[in-house]
């Protein structure tokens, strides 16, 4: 327990309700049980069933057990409930991973409220929009970040509770209680209020923004159900019981939300070790007895392109699911001795294309899993044919299994919802044999002198180079028409890149039209903390004074001569 969150030793608590009692739905084999999805239930049956069992292992090797992880969220919820929360309402969290982070969440659902996590980078307009929509009076945050909410309109806000250490001296914010969540949230588990009635399947577990590049953050309304389709077996049909699954996203995504709701769900344990650091992944494995992992982005390689050791096999990992799927898996594979998967997913829907364990296409994300419905279609929803580039549209045979749509946001809800199915906003195409492959988000795609290019794909060449070790692809102004590709890419450790060599090393493997016309070399490309690379940055900054230009350096790219 940290010194910040007083939990409680006592496991007695009369206000938990058999979520089997009276006024139970009619029965629906498409809709998860309430004690199969619900937080609250399954969390407790866990702590009956197996409650010295390890919910989470942590990077100093220690644990934390299912019981212990009740009694706490226990606790927290007694105080939160004091604080004046209660069933239905909406709760902000501000922080950083950590087990607290975890506590905090649970207990929000405990009650029966819904959990809204917000990005730590967030300040200023971005900050103050979130605080709005959300529409919370109680905001749980670090310290370090309770500073920025002095900045901002604070909405309806009246409650924060920091958690992670002490507050800044003197800090006072007119109209907000600044509270230490070290007493604040140490509450008596006989003060805790019974429900208002079960906590039902359908009913609103998080609120998750969306990263907001095409414009304001969108706020993803997640039941339980959907929650529980995105991390079940047919979604990760390769993780069970028996997995330890270390995570590095963040808890306010998507990509942190889901292992943690996968391993509760199935009754395994999650592998807690901070942020993804290239030289200490190995040893977090090894630390938190890690079975299977997310390789997300440029982690596959980074992991990849470190120098090999004797120790490469010398751990417990068996699965990574690697997105996008390395066209080196196999060398990944040989090399660490885990099978590897891949999968497409985002925080709207719930994995709907999956790979099976060594795939055999290059690119693949897989095929559409059962209980998925999954169409390829162009900008008036009529299907494109295999090999063709459309969008990603989807819908379930199962109720509540996507999300209900963006938080007091119905324009964009009719927007992606319409017509009945959900709407991506990835570009995808399907081959012969049934296989899908991602090919760019529709508002990356280049347009080249009457072409269309993915930035994806010039990426994953481009990666391919020994010398890249990241690498980012965005349209930049051409002096005439259209667009220029330009390239920027950051070497691996004790590497150079020379723009010309790595041109050559992308002629044979790129039609001539998406060979990159500018090439620009940073030490590391700006990412978001779920570690995407923000383009939007690279967009911005355009054509630097550093940035090479082959049409300046006179070097020539033509279309090849046929002959016929």
């Amino acid at each position: 327990m940290s010194e910040q969150i007083i939990g409680t030793p006592s496991a007695q608590n009369s206000s938990v309700q058999d979520p089997r009692a009276e006024n139970q739905y009619p029965p629906d084999s498409r809709v998860p049980a309430r004690d199969a999805c619900v937080l609250r239930y399954v969390l407790e049956r866990r702590a009956v069933e197996q409650p010295d069992h390890p919910f989470l292992r942590l990077a100093d090797g220690s644990a934390i057990s299912y019981a212990a992880m009740r009694d706490d969220v226990i606790a927290i919820a007694a105080a939160l409930a004091k604080l004046g929360v209660a069933q239905g309402d909406t709760v902000t969290v501000w922080l950083p991973n950590s087990v607290d982070m975890i506590r905090v969440w649970f207990a929000i659902n405990w009650l029966g409220a819904t959990y809204v996590p917000i990005n730590v980078a967030y300040r200023g307009n971005l900050l103050a929009h979130v605080i709005a929509n959300a529409g919370s009076r109680v905001i749980v945050a670090s310290p370090d970040l309770a500073p920025r909410l002095a900045d901002v309109d604070r909405a309806g806000l009246t409650t924060c509770v920091t958690v992670g250490g002490d507050v800044e001296p003197g800090l006072a914010i007119p109209g907000l209680d600044i509270l230490s969540g070290a007493v604040a949230l140490a509450g008596d588990p006989a003060t805790l209020p019974a429900l208002q009635r079960p906590i039902e399947p359908w009913d609103v577990q998080s609120i998750i923004y969306t990263s907001g590049t095409t414009g304001p953050s969108k706020g993803v309304i997640s039941s339980y159900a959907h929650l529980f389709h995105m991390s079940g077996r047919e979604a990760w049909p390769t993780v069970d019981s028996t997995d330890t699954f270390l995570f590095y996203g963040p808890l306010f995504h998507v990509g942190g939300t889901l292992p943690v709701v996968a391993m509760l769900n199935r009754g395994g344990s999650v592998g807690m070790a901070g942020d993804f650091v290239t030289d200490r992944f190995w040893d977090h494995v090894r630390a938190t007895q890690a079975t299977v992992t997310i390789l997300l982005g440029v982690m596959t390689t980074f992991v990849a392109k470190a120098p090999p050791s004797p120790q490469d096999r010398e751990h417990s990992l068996r699965k990574v699911v690697m997105i996008p799927l390395d066209e080196n898996w196999r060398a990944f594979k040989e090399r660490f001795g885990t099978e590897v998967t891949t999968l497409f997913n985002m925080t709207e829907i719930n994995v709907p294309i999956v790979s099976g364990p060594s795939p055999a296409k290059a690119g693949t994300c897989g095929r559409p899993r059962a209980g998925v419905e999954v169409r390829i279609v162009d900008d008036h929803d009529c299907e494109v044919g295999p090999g063709e580039v459309g969008e990603l549209i989807l819908r379930t045979d199962a109720p509540w299994a996507l999300n209900s749509g963006y938080f007091k946001n119905p324009e964009a809800t009719a927007q992606a919802w319409r017509n009945g199915w959900f709407h991506t906003g990835d570009a995808f195409r399907r081959d012969g044999d049934g296989d899908f492959f991602f090919v760019d988000r529709k508002k990356d795609a280049i347009r080249r002198r009457g072409e269309n290019i993915s930035s994806f794909e010039v990426e994953v060449e481009v990666l391919a180079h020994p010398a890249v070790r990241e690498c980012a692809v965005v349209a930049v102004p051409n002096e005439t028409s259209e667009d220029d590709v330009l390239a920027i890419v950051a070497p691996t450790p004790g590497a150079t890149i020379d723009p010309l060599e790595l041109l050559e090393f992308l002629r044979p493997r790129l039609a001539h039209f998406m060979l990159p016309r500018y090439i620009r070399v940073l030490p590391d490309l700006p990412k978001t903390p779920t570690q995407k690379v923000e383009k939007h940055v690279l967009r911005s900054a355009g054509v630097t004074g550093e940035t090479w230009d082959r049409e300046k350096a006179g070097v020539k790219v033509t279309r090849e001569k046929l002959r016929g």
